[in-house]
């Protein structure tokens, strides 16, 4: 008889989550977050390691090293970096990742200079209702046309460097997170920051039920995603699955809920491996956690920098559903629980394919299958025998 799936702690997932989105942490600036995950798997007893540049590679111990499987999420997030300082003393900024300078307008913000931290405001360049009147409503969306208004003595140039400021200077957006009685979290930066929370979580949940993965689990905590290297360099290990744990869009031709786990089956850069997003399948349907299957259009993730590397990898990617992804995001409790609990069945699974431990020799023995007989060489679509092809017709 099978051990029961552990259950997540879902008021300690909530609980880092919410530490978690009160550290600023635009790409390239994430240190404090890095230390911050750090000091969580000492807590729970899981060994890690540090890249050079902060990327958390951690080990949960199976019962088997090899194959082994890896688990990313980001610790990055979108924000902005100051890109001049006007003549008004105002600041232009450059966005940190890809997102609209829509979602910045209006928002508070702290600029970490090399002297410390000062509080603002985001604006449209245009941004006085009773001077410029509909105006503003005729500007152009774009980070050309909004500035960062300090809360600081300044109305020009100099006066704003006195201040300390200068290019380069990083500049992170209030989260504002809510946690309201209906189940709903809005906040900035929940991608991939409720990620992280589900995946801190499922590793407590294996923990504390006393149960051993089958095979060795890396858990990846990356910095650089929402930029696109992510998982690039990564993965010292022998990894031959990796599963990257991210945001589901929840719009209009998509098919993410909040309030269930997604498994993607395609991003921007491709088609997921087809026996491991169908292994994360059928563990939702045997544990009977709500999934969706859903194509993001425009996305890339950390699974796909790995293979953009050159890792010879399976990958799949396992997503918490989120309305208005990179602005003011909102999931729900319930779709985070489903994805920690998917994630915990998973650590708790054997491997896809256990020949994945070697490489393929030059036989087909162990090559898998992804029908298994001859029905994939079925068609309804019927062409003529090849030696038909080669009869030629008489002259005529």
């Amino acid at each position: 008889m099978s051990s029961p799936l552990p259950e997540p702690d879902l008021d300690y997932l909530q609980r880092v989550l919410l530490e978690m989105l009160a550290i600023p942490s635009p790409t390239g600036f994430t240190d404090t977050i890095v230390r911050y995950v750090a000091e969580q798997l000492e807590e729970l007893g899981i060994p890690f390691e540090l890249t050079r540049r902060g990327t958390i590679r951690a080990t949960l111990k199976g019962r088997r090293y090899s194959p082994d499987r890896a688990l990313a999420v980001h610790l990055d997030t979108i924000g902005a970096i100051v890109r001049e300082i006007h003549a008004n003393g105002r600041i232009g900024l450059a966005p940190v990742g890809c997102w609209s300078s829509r979602f910045a307008e209006g928002s508070r913000v702290s600029l970490f200079s090399d002297r410390g931290v000062l509080r603002g405001s985001v604006l449209p360049l245009l941004a006085s209702g009773h001077t410029f009147n509909t105006q503003v409503d005729q500007m152009p969306i774009s980070w050309d046309h909004i500035e960062l208004r300090l809360d600081a003595m300044t109305a020009n140039l100099a006066e704003t460097q006195a201040l300390g400021v200068a290019v380069g200077d990083f500049v992170a957006f209030d989260p504002l997170p809510e946690f309201t009685e209906s189940g709903h979290i809005s906040a900035r930066h929940l991608d991939d920051k409720a990620g992280a929370a589900a995946l801190l979580a499922a590793l407590k949940s294996v923990l504390d039920s006393g149960q051993e993965p089958p095979i060795d689990c890396h858990p990846l905590f990356t910095i650089t995603e929402e930029t696109g290297s992510g998982a690039a360099a990564a993965l010292p290990w022998d990894v031959s699955e990796f599963v990257g744990i991210d945001i589901a869009p929840v719009a209009p031709g998509q098919q993410s809920c909040e309030r269930a786990a997604t498994v993607a089956m395609q991003d921007s850069g491709g088609p997921y491996d087809y026996h491991l997003t169908r292994h994360l399948l059928r563990l939702a349907e045997h544990h009977a956690i709500p999934v969706r299957r859903d194509l993001f259009r425009y996305y890339h993730s950390d699974a796909q920098s790995a293979v953009t590397a050159g890792h010879d990898i399976r990958t799949a990617l396992l997503a918490f559903g989120c309305d208005a992804t990179h602005g003011y995001e909102r999931t729900h409790i319930d779709g985070l629980a489903a994805l920690s609990r998917l994630i915990g069945a998973y650590l708790l699974s054997p491997p896809v394919f256990a020949s994945d431990a070697k490489p393929q020799s030059g036989s087909l023995k162990r090559f898998s299958r992804q029908l298994e007989h001859a029905a994939q060489m079925e068609s309804e679509t019927r062409v003529p025998a090849v030696d038909s092809l080669l009869k030629h017709e008489p002259d005529a």
